[in-house]
């Protein structure tokens, strides 16, 4: 893996969650998670978000429902803010998460419901 890829992964994750997620990010590497997070940068985001195939709104899109049938919520709480930087509206999550409510099961969407409707409020979208 070159710097390269590094270099496009961090832009993209820049772009996706923000200057503070890099910072927090940067504070919260060490000598145990250094490695795991410059496979993040290189593999995740600098090969496979950076490719042209489909636009960052539908990887979104995607995350979002797999994030939510694995219920993995810390990971989905970053997707959703990155969503929203995406271009998804609240309305297009919302039927995001009620599809998923239907193929992964009532207690995950919940969950994920939960979630979405916290980073919305955060953002005044959602009263």
């Amino acid at each position: 893996m070159t710097s390269s890829l590094m270099e496009v992964g961090e832009q993209v994750m820049r772009d996706l969650m923000g200057d503070a997620f890099m910072v927090r990010r940067a504070e919260a590497r060490n000598g145990f998670n250094g490695e795991l997070q410059d496979y993040a940068a290189e593999v995740c985001f600098g090969r496979v978000w950076a490719r042209d195939g489909i636009d960052r709104k539908l990887r979104s899109i995607l995350n979002i429902a797999m994030l939510t049938a694995l219920n993995r919520p810390n990971q989905l709480k970053v997707h959703v803010e990155g969503a929203l930087n995406n271009g998804c509206t609240p309305e297009e999550l919302l039927e995001i998460l009620l599809q998923t409510a239907v193929y992964c099961g009532l207690p995950a969407a919940t969950e994920a419901m939960r979630i979405a409707e916290e980073v919305l409020k955060e953002r005044n979208l959602v009263k």
